[in-house]
């Protein structure tokens, strides 16, 4: 993954529009990052065919899902070390309300950051940040650390 080897070379931070825009699935959603400081904040723009029920009308639960997930990866990617993408080893969302037809927000916290594996908490929300409609707990096997060259001695 190029953005997060272009900041790891350059001991940078990680371009996140960058990122977003090499997750495929991520651009196709629309979403965006914004990024104050270290908080970071994904952005789920709403689009027509996100609507899962239209009678409703409700967003469909697996673009949340898929919202979520991205949000972990995009806070992991943010915070480790590795040239590659973190990658899901389990995920459970909980759908807490139905997902009105307006933008959604979402944040990730990083509860555990082994050397392997990674537990994360995520929570999104509409209008409301104290009422999320949905949350995941994941666990995200990370990428190893680039190998060390030989030092000069």
């Amino acid at each position: 993954m190029d953005a997060l080897r272009k900041a790891r070379e350059t001991e940078g931070t990680v371009d996140l529009a960058e990122l977003i825009d090499a997750i495929p699935y991520a651009k196709f959603l629309g979403i965006t990052v914004d990024q104050k400081g270290t908080e970071i904040t994904t952005v789920l723009k709403f689009d027509q065919p996100l609507i899962g029920n239209p009678v409703l009308p409700a967003l469909h639960g697996g673009v949340i899902g898929a919202f979520l997930e991205t949000t972990a990866i995009i806070q992991l990617a943010y915070d480790a070390k590795g040239d590659a993408l973190p990658k899901p080893v389990d995920i459970t969302i909980d759908y807490l309300r139905s997902g009105k037809p307006v933008d959604t927000y979402a944040r990730a916290r990083v509860t555990k950051h082994g050397r392997r594996v990674a537990n994360v908490q995520v929570e999104a929300w509409q209008d409301d940040r104290t009422k999320p409609i949905a949350a995941a707990h994941g666990h995200f096997l990370l990428a190893p650390p680039p190998e060390a060259g030989p030092s000069e001695a």
